[in-house]
């Protein structure tokens, strides 16, 4: 009896953690930083997500970026209510920032922060698909 408890116990945060991971699964695309904007692919990643640079635009359209699937969204682990915490890459300065996201519907909050999470830097990401 004990080990069935336990058995559903984990059946069901496993369950938790896989259904708040979907809020932030898509297509995003983000605001233009240093002339470009990417379309950014965000799925699981063992039981957080990731998000990989799956497209690249300037202001002459698509162009082939030497970002092209680079992890730019790393490890961010639900916490509940659409909020994320993990790590982001910014690439026009190739630094890797303590990462917070929140995602409702089709709209995702990024922040890129240091100092502990106390300065932040933020970008507003809509969903593509």
């Amino acid at each position: 009896m004990k080990i069935r408890t336990i058995a559903i116990a984990a059946a069901l945060a496993f369950g938790g953690a896989a259904q708040a991971q979907e809020a932030a699964v898509g297509v995003w695309q983000t605001e233009v930083d240093d002339g470009a904007y990417a379309h950014v692919t965000v799925a699981p990643c063992g039981g957080a997500v990731c998000g990989t640079i799956s497209r690249t635009f300037n202001t002459s359209g698509e162009y082939q970026s030497p970002n092209l699937g680079r992890q730019i969204v790393i490890d961010m682990v639900p916490q509940g209510g659409g909020s994320y915490e993990g790590q982001v890459w910014r690439p026009s300065n190739d630094k890797t920032y303590i990462g917070k996201m929140d995602v409702s519907g089709n709209a995702l909050r990024l922040r890129g922060c240091v100092a502990g999470g106390l300065i932040c830097a933020s970008q507003n990401w809509v969903r593509v698909n």
